[in-house]
């Protein structure tokens, strides 16, 4: 057998072209590029690693693109600082198996993007993790969801919050993520191979949307299964017992399921759940969050203003904006903006009303929404039975209810135009930009009723202030559908660095957005891998212990 050749591998950056140059155009520029700094590039192979659009100024937007340069021999560091290129650092994660006994198969509760990638890297690597949510399985989510939006039937088991996904299989599938840990390739290789497109790996905001990443998790769960994972549907987990032999006992609405270790990929919105783990007095603590609403443009108009005549360009696609200020009393900033999307309806418990963006991946609908959010400290919480813990998920709650009240307590979500909100004005009902939740199931209401009076002064004076930095944001016929509250987890759980484990609490693995770890698909995947990648390190798996999984 013919031993295989290593290869290097390096990037270089800021290779500027026009929007219209494809990707063998782009890396015959960085091919260009190598040979002006003395590099012999007939042994290197170029393949585009990222590209990103420059959109500063309108009448000349551009892609600047990053591009891989592989190599079959060292560079020299001499060369490398000449030729600006960097070292790619990627890394796979670790299977590497410790030797303790696990007693009993790992479960994960949640299978949301850190549970579905710690039970698919403990599947491939012999432990047969049993994975369980308290929601449905991805087609009948997807029902329950659709009935909501029709109806406005909540199931508060399985819907836009809970089930096989998580919170982001209802989203617009992003995964632009801001740490820099070397799994985040892995995350996205990952779902290009469970069927996501290919461009995930090269575009520098790559999004996989709604109605792919369906497909896409439901291809994950079926790998899990096929390696001797099992995956439970409406199971919510209710309780557990720690016992003397090292193995939890978990009560759940399915069952008692005993396991040999327990890893918590709850999700943002596990508020019971939060609750079980403060009576068994888990190490928590509330940390920052945000509120606001979710703002509607024109899709067109956000094209124009960010593109010029360069809008509709097909290598372009739509317009994304990413706005935020911090001059004023509270920092505001957009979240998790939608092109050619919807808002969605995003309850989860009766008597609140939620609400988030989603688009599919032609995000092909009229309108742009995006989260306007305003960040709120710990010292906002007033503590609930002497928690501030509680304190912010009962703010949470309090504002939830109030907009559900203001839309007519029957799930129809409160709005307003722009112009009304800035001007202090009520009543005047949408025009250009029709509102897109629930198809328009909606009703002109008053958001001071909703939020705090500083919430509301913070987003009145943001508005103004995005309005200057991008053209028509602050225009008076957008749209504004109340409220946003599940950005992220009010709380972290705590944990060791080293082991991942929650304090005091020996084989519980707290992972993801609910844990308080991550912020997104990929963040929430990276941190379920480096959680399985923990407990692998400690404990040999099932099959090595004798353990036959189920």
């Amino acid at each position: 057998m013919t031993e295989r050749q290593p290869v290097y591998r390096y990037l270089h950056g800021g290779v500027s072209v026009p929007v219209s140059a494809d990707p063998d155009e782009i890396c015959n520029e960085a091919r260009t590029r190598m040979k002006r700094k003395g590099l012999d590039s007939r042994s290197l192979h170029f393949r585009l690693y990222k590209r990103s659009v420059d959109a500063r100024k309108r009448d000349d937007v551009r892609f600047v693109c990053t591009v891989l340069i592989e190599s079959p021999a060292p560079i020299p560091k001499s060369v490398q600082l000449r030729a600006k290129l960097r070292e790619l650092q990627e890394d796979m994660p670790a299977s590497v198996h410790g030797t303790e006994p696990i007693g009993a198969p790992p479960l994960i509760v949640g299978m949301g993007p850190a549970g579905l990638f710690a039970a698919l890297l403990l599947a491939e690597n012999g432990y047969r993790p049993i994975i369980i949510d308290r929601g449905d399985s991805v087609w009948e989510r997807v029902r329950a969801v659709d009935r909501f939006r029709a109806e406005g039937v909540l199931d508060t088991e399985s819907n836009v919050q809970f089930g096989a996904g998580g919170a982001g299989t209802f989203s617009d599938g992003k995964l632009v993520t801001r740490i820099h840990d070397p799994y985040c390739r892995f995350v996205l290789e990952s779902f290009r191979r469970f069927g996501a497109p290919e461009e995930i790996l090269t575009l520098a905001k790559p999004h996989i949307g709604t109605d792919v990443l369906r497909t896409v998790v439901s291809k994950m769960l079926e790998r899990i299964e096929a390696l001797g994972g099992k995956p439970i549907y409406r199971c919510r987990m209710d309780d557990f017992t720690e016992r003397t032999d090292g193995t939890i006992s978990v009560s759940t609405t399915r069952g008692e399921i005993l396991c040999g270790a327990l890893l918590l990929g709850i999700g943002h919105s596990a508020r019971d759940t939060y609750r079980t783990l403060l009576g068994k007095q888990f190490a928590i603590e509330p940390k920052p969050m945000s509120v606001g609403v979710r703002v509607e443009h024109l899709q067109s108009e956000i094209d124009r203003a960010l593109y010029g005549s360069f809008a509709g360009h097909p290598n372009l696609g739509h317009a994304e904006y990413a706005l935020s200020d911090t001059k004023g009393e509270r920092g505001v900033y957009t979240f998790c903006m939608c092109p050619g999307g919807e808002v969605v309806a995003a309850a989860s418990e009766a008597g609140g009303l939620v609400v988030n963006g989603m688009s599919n991946h032609a995000r092909d609908g009229r309108n742009a929404n995006a989260a306007v959010a305003v960040s709120l400290s710990c010292a906002d919480y007033e503590a609930v039975e002497g928690s501030r813990v509680l304190g912010a998920i009962e703010l949470q709650r309090a504002i939830e209810r109030a907009a559900f009240t203001a839309g007519g307590s029957d799930y129809f979500a409160p709005v307003m135009t722009l112009g009304d909100f800035l001007s202090g004005k009520r009543g005047s009902e949408p025009t250009k930009v029709q509102p897109s939740y629930r198809g328009g199931k909606v009703r002109v209401a008053d958001f001071g009723a909703i939020f705090p009076a500083s919430v509301s002064a913070s987003l009145r004076y943001a508005f103004a202030s995005f309005g200057r930095k991008l053209e028509g944001f602050d225009a008076s016929d957008a749209i504004l559908t109340a409220a946003e509250t599940r950005t992220s987890a009010p709380l972290r759980i705590l944990r060791s660095p080293e082991t991942m484990t929650a304090v005091g609490h020996d084989r519980i693995y707290p992972c993801g957005e609910g844990a308080g770890y991550a912020g997104g698909i990929t963040s929430a995947g990276v941190d379920g891998l480096r959680a399985a990648e923990a407990l692998m390190k400690r404990f040999g798996g099932p099959d090595e212990n004798g353990c036959n999984g189920h």
